[in-house]
């Protein structure tokens, strides 16, 4: 998702629709269909990284239209900067889910938007992977239905014996899918999902979803189900406050170029709710951090989950990078 500037909640409300799976997905080895196709080329290591939910309009799944390509650019034009420094970025577009998906009644059509999104998600995976990669080290990188579509991608890909599936989990990083949950069951159904339990392991999720302290559920955050969170302030998957001086910079970016328009030092703590698993933000006025859309209730952050802790996460990609080089490093030489 991306930052919205509006005077009151969005409404997004689904119609009955019929779903119909795709029958192919989109073809990758055209150039149109990537919004970076090896951004940052300087960089000795990838990101594959999948979009945030930007179609406020589309009833199931979203097409292909100039005016789409413009507002998916916006959006990860800010997502992006967290890697930029460390990754060349590779990013497709894709017919994701609308948001008005999130609110269908229907449970098999609702699946079906979000199978037919991560048709064209996994089809471009494999095409990376195949004509892309060429063997370089790897992060997985989503926000909300990105951070979905990087579940499904470690649930088709990374489990397993196969060949393939070995090595791609000795060749991973991290994953950063912030904004969507990771749960127990997930983990135990999918053990290549693997939480991460400090500031710089890796093959591990990187996964948060920030709130206020006064939101009983939501979409992202479930009471029933709680998520396997860890704080970016001090890498900690307890509930031990952060304080806000380990916030190096929640930041400002322009809404279309990315560009960071201001960095502020210190200006937000946090801790793990210990019922829910949600990210607890101290020291937050929510009224500065509307909801923003009808999907999510007051007290929901998150809109702002990469934005409050921008400098952090930018720091934690170098650090788990370089964690995972110099292990190896002393790998091969052993």
């Amino acid at each position: 998702m991306f930052i919205m500037i509006m005077s009151g909640p969005m409404s997004i409300e689904s119609k009955a629709a019929r779903v119909l799976p795709f029958t192919s997905p989109l073809d990758y080895s055209l150039a149109d269909n990537w919004l970076y196709d090896g951004a940052y080329p300087e960089n000795e290591v990838d990101v594959f990284m999948v979009a945030p939910s930007v179609d406020t309009r589309s009833e199931g799944n979203c097409a292909i239209t100039p005016e789409y390509k413009k507002i998916f650019r916006y959006a990860m034009n800010q997502q992006q900067a967290i890697y930029a420094e460390t990754a060349r970025i590779y990013a497709p577009y894709y017919r994701q889910a609308a948001l008005k998906a999130y609110s269908m009644e229907d449970t098999a059509a609702k699946e079906q938007v979000f199978a037919n999104a991560y048709k064209d998600v996994s089809a471009a995976f494999k095409y990376y992977l195949e004509h892309k990669n060429n063997g370089r080290p790897l992060i997985l990188a989503g926000f909300s239905q990105g951070a979905d579509m990087c579940y499904r991608l470690l649930e088709e890909y990374y489990g397993g014996d196969s060949e393939r599936a070995v090595s791609l989990r000795a060749n991973l990083i991290a994953v950063y899918a912030i904004g969507w949950r990771m749960t127990e069951d997930m983990v135990s159904k999918y053990p290549q999902i693997v939480p991460a339990k400090g500031e710089t392991d890796t093959g591990v999720v990187i996964s948060y979803e920030c709130e206020d302290g006064n939101v009983q559920e939501s979409i992202t955050i479930s009471s029933k189900d709680k998520a396997l969170s860890i704080n970016p302030l001090n890498w900690r998957t307890d509930s031990r406050v952060a304080d806000k001086s380990l916030n190096k910079g929640s930041v400002g970016q322009d809404s279309k170029t990315g560009a960071i328009t201001k960095v502020e030092v210190g200006k937000y703590g946090a801790y793990i709710d210990p019922a829910k698993g949600s990210l607890i933000v101290t020291g937050i006025d929510t009224k500065d951090y509307p909801a923003g859309l009808s999907l999510f209730p007051e007290g929901s952050l998150h809109l702002y989950d990469n934005f409050l802790f921008f400098v952090n996460l930018q720091e934690n990609v170098k650090k788990r990078t370089a964690s995972f080089i110099k292990s190896k490093n002393a790998s091969n030489a052993a």
